[in-house]
């Protein structure tokens, strides 16, 4: 029975949608990046519904989690996936980030191998220490719907139509009490500077589960680059004239990627 959870003392506000075929697969957790939530997986969990469950988290500080006891870096958000996980009783799943939400699969996965049967990381953090600071400083700062259609057109790949609803409603969702300035704490803790802290990638490469890395060529965000020359463990998939949403642009391929990661696990 599909299920959308508000938050509680023990697990982040969530919508789990079953496989249709009934499966009782490991299911696929999916981990949104900054400033976006749970329902940017929309599409790909109509995707992996025919045959995977699937679990759509909001982060701590996003969508309906803005109130969650603590707000703060990767780290901080890991802490709160990984209670989730222990809440809903998962002995295994598959997890999928994208952006801060890659660095926070890679963090929950370092954390507790044992329980993560793949990785699947979509223009992930931590991965380098270069990060466009200036366009997600002024991105958690926008209230504007001009001006946030301006900024999002950057999040994506030169040729992507941007969907007018997505600036209104993102735009809506920072005009929530608080919404704004909690962002811009947590840019505050993701960004050191004008540089991002990085993920020990030689560990990650070390973990017993298969381990995919998605990013597009044109990602304006953080740098294609930092896709190349990974320890050789980890699969890179870089897409031609795709920008920093590789799951909006390319939802098929990303869908297709993250199911092969499911079989092989």
């Amino acid at each position: 029975m599909t299920s959308l959870a508000p938050a509680t003392s023990s697990t982040l506000p969530l919508y789990d949608l079953p496989a249709a075929d009934g499966s009782h697969a490991a299911p696929i957790l999916l981990i949104h990046g900054f400033g976006g939530d749970r329902q940017t997986w929309a599409n790909i969990q109509t995707a992996l519904s025919p045959s995977r469950r699937s679990i759509s988290v909001d982060l701590p500080g996003h969508g309906q989690a803005i109130g969650w006891p603590r707000i703060g870096n990767a780290g901080v958000a890991a802490k709160a996936v990984f209670q989730t996980i222990e809440a809903l009783e998962l002995e295994k799943v598959h997890l999928v980030g994208h952006s801060m939400g890659g660095a926070v699969a890679a963090l929950v996965a370092l954390r507790a191998p044992e329980r993560i049967a793949s990785l699947t990381l979509l223009a992930p953090g931590g991965f380098g220490p270069e990060i466009n600071h200036k366009l997600l400083r002024r991105y958690a700062a926008a209230t504007d719907p001009a001006e946030m259609e301006a900024l999002l057109e950057q999040f994506f790949g030169w040729s992507f139509k941007l969907p007018k609803f997505l600036a209104r409603t993102a735009a809506e969702s920072r005009a929530k009490p608080g919404a704004a300035e909690t962002l811009k704490a947590i840019a505050d803790e993701i960004i050191d500077g004008d540089v991002q802290k990085t993920l020990p990638l030689r560990e990650l490469a070390d973990l017993p589960c298969p381990i995919k890395v998605v990013w597009g060529t044109q990602d304006r965000v953080l740098p294609t680059r930092q896709a190349h020359k990974l320890p050789g463990m980890i699969s890179a998939h870089v897409f031609d004239g795709v920008g920093h949403m590789p799951h909006l642009e390319v939802p098929r391929e990303v869908t297709r990627l993250i199911l092969q990661n499911a079989v092989c696990a």
